[in-house]
């Protein structure tokens, strides 16, 4: 697959497995999995068609690794991200590190300074072990501004972490409070 091609077909696996499986007729079930055949099937149906050896390589090559395939590669998800409410991505609770990072465009930072980092339309705040990823996910939005969270502190105080199976740690709120300067 030639990768401007991959890239768009992994931009629109993102949109259909976080946030609108039915606008190509699918639905996840309340874990976020849907079976990789019906998948491919409506794909093709709606203009979208790939190979299962494409769709493998967009999950092995995905820098995020925004996706996993359950152990038979009979059903896919994706790890975090969603907008979908219902579902339950059955994570385990999880000790944090004593620091995780937020990245954010700069813009923000005066609402989230007043308000702390709050889900929005995710199911969780997303947050990174290290400052480059942080970085990154906050140059996709405009000038690049990290954040520096006091997990650890923040576990101890009653607030509960997870950690997706790509690494990425969710919670549901950060107060004001758990920023550092």
């Amino acid at each position: 697959m030639h990768s401007k091609n991959k890239i768009k077909q992994g931009k629109f696996l993102s949109l259909i497995l976080r946030h609108e499986p039915e606008a190509i007729g699918l639905t996840l079930d309340a874990a976020g999995w849907v079976a990789v055949p019906e998948l491919l099937k409506q794909l093709a149906a709606h203009g979208r068609g790939m190979s299962m050896a494409e769709l493998e390589d967009i999950v092995a090559s995905n820098d995020k690794q925004r996706y996993s395939f359950n152990a038979d590669k009979t059903q896919i998800r994706a790890n975090q991200g969603h907008s979908l409410k219902t579902l339950d991505l059955g994570l385990a609770s999880a000790e944090p590190p004593d620091i995780l990072y937020h990245g954010t465009a700069k813009r923000f930072l005066d609402s989230i300074l007043q308000t702390g980092l709050e889900k929005r339309s995710r199911q969780h705040v997303h947050l990174s072990v290290d400052e480059l990823t942080a970085h990154k996910v906050g140059s996709r939005h405009g000038s690049p501004v990290i954040l520096r969270v006091a997990a650890r502190q923040m576990q101890h105080d009653g607030f509960i972490f997870y950690c997706s199976d790509n690494g990425v740690w969710l919670t549901d709120h950060v107060p004001i409070a758990y920023l550092l300067k």
